[in-house]
């Protein structure tokens, strides 16, 4: 990345040598995110982060004046169509503006995007979650509509580590032509995944998930789906980003994407062997036996979700040294409060509550020392 702040400087546009170096360059980093995520590099559009790529996919689908419709191939890729036109009185045989669900479990800026079109007359409906952390595909089968124009799924839940069944609930929404997103953040970097089998028309990346720069990200964008741009300006990113291109961030970014790519499943045979030792530990250390959320649901191994037998917040403060997440009490409520609330969580287990995520660097020594940090925190704060 450091060269491109000082010595290639320039933007990869102008019509200069040091210029064409710079373009060469940001190809070569797109080509690198395509690799990881299994698809042609002018599919995937440079973002600002995973929100931004939330925001661009969600926003830019829902506002185009002719929304389209997804219809079944038999290539095995979905095909694009029109949705039906108005009869001689004006109506429909779906409302105009549309509806759109959303699943519980969703970040904040995929649930805020789409809230924010309701003032443009489109419903947004969320789809309840099951106890184990998984949404239904046929739950999400049940409430499709006739004016349904697009489903928001995450892969991966990062309080619970849960996976979502992309690819189920992909294949029913095209047989009904409605596009899927596919928040798919979380999952980079801990395991392989390849947007042919998720069949999600948009899936979302944020380089600071899998050690690439902060305020990097990408949106897989399937050929031939038309996204409106959410901002203006000189366009840029096939016509969806204006202003000038964050060329270190974006060469970072394929630089990070390129590493993921060639380890992520010796990196997930690894959190396995890892969050095994932890919960283990914790298990045959503390009186009280923690419970792992979701423990018997598809997930990815570096993210644990565990109800402790007192305050998490007091054990936070007992055991200084550890960074770990608990659950904000105050409104709004955050994610991490969201999702437990999403599997039935009473106000008590979420307190509860904290949240591990594990590193590419994270050691056993240092898993033991967890283990041994949080066991001294729970009797400081049993016995006070």
């Amino acid at each position: 990345m450091q060269p491109y702040w000082a010595t290639h400087f320039m933007l990869p546009g102008q019509e200069h040598t040091h210029a064409h170096a710079v373009g060469e360059a940001l190809e070569q980093a797109r080509e690198s995110v395509a690799g990881m995520v299994g698809c042609d590099p002018f599919e995937i559009v440079f973002t600002g982060g995973g929100t931004e790529a939330n925001n661009l996919a969600i926003r830019g689908q829902l506002s185009s004046a002719h929304p389209q419709r997804v219809q079944p191939a038999g290539n095995g890729h979905p095909a694009l169509s029109r949705p039906p036109r108005a009869n001689s009185a004006g109506n429909s045989t779906a409302n105009a503006a549309g509806h759109v669900l959303v699943s519980e479990l969703e970040h904040d800026s995929v649930i805020g995007a789409a809230s924010s079109l309701q003032t443009s007359g489109i419903e947004m409906e969320m789809i309840p979650c099951q106890p184990n952390g998984i949404i239904d595909p046929a739950t999400v089968q049940a409430i499709l509509r006739p004016n349904t124009r697009l489903v928001c799924l995450q892969l991966a839940n990062p309080v619970l580590g849960t996976l979502q069944r992309v690819r189920e609930v992909a294949d029913l929404c095209h047989n009904r032509g409605v596009s899927v997103h596919c928040d798919a953040t979380q999952a980079f970097g801990k395991l392989p995944v390849d947007v042919s089998q998720l069949r999600a028309d948009t899936v979302s990346i944020s380089g600071h998930k899998f050690y690439g720069p902060k305020g990097s990200g990408a949106l897989y964008v399937r050929r031939g789906l038309h996204l409106a741009p959410i901002g203006y300006g000189e366009p840029r990113e096939m016509g969806l980003r204006p202003g000038a291109e964050n060329i270190p961030a974006w060469i970072g970014l394929g630089a990070a994407a390129y590493l993921a790519s060639r380890c992520e499943s010796e990196v997930g045979d690894n959190y396995s062997e890892l969050s095994d030792r932890l919960i283990n530990g914790l298990r045959s250390t503390l009186s009280e036996e923690p419970i792992l959320l979701a423990q018997h649901s598809p997930r990815i191994a570096n993210t644990m979700a565990i109800e402790m037998p007192c305050d998490a917040v007091r054990i936070q403060k007992a055991a200084r040294e550890l960074v770990f997440a608990t659950a904000q009490s105050s409104a709004p409520p955050d994610e991490m409060t969201r999702s437990l609330k999403a599997i039935g969580r009473t106000e008590t287990q979420i307190r509860r509550t904290l949240r591990i995520s594990l590193g590419w660097t994270t050691s056993r020594d240092q898993i033991d020392l967890v283990v041994s940090r949080i066991a001294e925190a729970c009797d400081s704060v049993l016995t006070r």
